[in-house]
């Protein structure tokens, strides 16, 4: 009898690409993949470490799946990823129904360790399956991250950066684009620095100058980038590449040059100014994405109120924030005491959000009466679909919804008829 598979992906774009490598090594070898884990016989939760929230999360669901290990429903439960790379000895201390844990960069092992033995012929990076809709994918073009954040654990969970070589970043490319992608959605942990640790050293233009050569390619969306990384020659790609989308994710944590120091993020406010600036004067249509951080120990009324006024000075285009969570073995944690209560940094992280929704609200009022081209994501059950322009990531930002189902995965030219504070409805025009 086949056996079944259901995996629970939690966390960020790079646990979606190793679900996808997971996935596809097993569907290969003739596991069948199922929704939901009462229907297997094995799940794996493929884990978040990143943040106090993500790791309660990813404890929430092991121990939902633990329920039916223990009621012997499923045969296996396996956990992967960020927490289990980190912290499996003490999770096993903790948790007496778990089978095996697994690191993030051990695909193959996870998959021997299902089919109980070792695959010549297993090539998990090209027999993936994509988890997104078939029109858009993510290209994982290196893992590990150099830089010395000092909030940050990636580098404690997933090690120094390793790039993959233009070569086979072209190949999985033309790979997907051949299964019908026609968004490529580039990650990383930080883009900006691809390609420094090859030999010879490569720089990330000359892989989206590649990139933007493929056949039947629509976008290249451009992910993680770090402003003190951001050279010239890559800014340059947003006036000369076709197919890269003007659209940066680019998060820049803070706008006090007290706490981007002790945040070690390696550039003064003044000079991040000066990138984004940059970028608008080369390509005045480009949307920026980036995140921040409140209540970073030490942050104090003044160093909070440059964060805003710097985000009503530059109005982002899309924004997140997190809360300051203390991560244990960074700089941060070593150096700096989590003095900022959390009643403040929720205090403080709303308020950075009011002031992001009203900003939303005036660009999306802005093209209201426009015709923008929009690639269909989703339809409803009501018969609408759901959309994004350039502007927007899958997921993560706005979207547009339109009252008629139309095919997934087709872009068409959409007239503005009405906007909320983050979303826009029109009709196809």
């Amino acid at each position: 009898m086949m056996k079944k598979i259901n995996i629970i992906t939690l966390g960020c774009s790079k646990n979606i690409y190793d679900s996808e490598l997971i996935l596809g090594g097993l569907k290969k070898n003739d596991f069948i993949i199922v929704d939901e884990p009462v229907d297997a016989d094995y799940v794996i939760v493929n884990t978040c470490g990143f943040l106090d929230s993500a790791r309660e999360e990813s404890i929430d669901y092991i121990l939902d799946v633990e329920e039916l290990r223990k009621a012997n429903k499923i045969e296996s439960l396996i956990v992967a990823g960020c927490m289990s790379e980190r912290f499996a000895k003490d999770l096993k201390k903790e948790l007496k129904y778990v089978d095996c844990y697994f690191g993030t960069d051990e695909t193959s092992k996870i998959i021997e360790y299902i089919c109980a033995n070792e695959y010549a012929d297993y090539d998990p990076d090209f027999k993936r399956m994509l988890l997104t809709p078939s029109h858009y994918g993510y290209l994982k073009i290196s893992e590990g991250c150099d830089n010395g954040c000092s909030f940050c654990s990636i580098p404690l969970m997933r090690g120094l950066q390793k790039s993959q070589p233009i070569e086979w970043n072209v190949q999985e490319a033309k790979r997907m684009v051949a299964n019908g992608v026609k968004e490529l959605l580039v990650i990383a942990q930080d883009s900006t620095a691809y390609g420094w640790d090859l030999r010879p050293k490569v720089a990330l233009s000359d892989l989206l100058y590649s990139l933007n050569e493929i056949e039947d390619l629509k976008w290249i969306r451009l992910h993680y980038s770090h402003p003190a990384h951001l050279q010239d020659k890559l800014i340059n790609c947003f006036k000369n590449l076709d197919k890269l989308t003007p659209y940066i994710d680019m998060p820049i944590q803070h706008a006090s040059n007290d706490v981007l120091r002790d945040m070690r993020r390696g550039l003064k406010i003044d000079g991040i100014k000066r990138k984004i600036d940059k970028i608008r004067k080369i390509n005045p249509d480009i949307a920026i994405r980036t995140s921040m951080i409140v209540g970073f120990p030490n942050e104090n009324d003044d160093d909070f109120l440059k964060l805003c006024n710097f985000i009503k000075d530059v109005e982002f285009d899309r924004l997140g924030v997190f809360v300051y969570s203390e991560e244990q073995g960074t700089h941060g944690a070593d150096a700096f005491e989590d003095n900022v209560p959390y009643k403040i940094k929720k205090e403080r992280l709303d308020e950075l959000m009011s002031i992001q929704q009203n900003i939303n609200f005036n660009k999306n009022k802005s093209l209201v009466g426009t015709i923008q081209e929009v690639v269909i994501d989703i339809n409803t059950e009501d018969g609408k679909s759901i959309g994004r322009t350039f502007r927007d990531s899958p997921d993560i930002d706005n979207t547009i919804v339109i009252d008629r189902k139309l095919n997934i995965g087709e872009f068409y030219d959409v007239s503005i008829s009405k906007c909320t504070n983050y979303s826009l409805i029109g009709k196809v025009s």
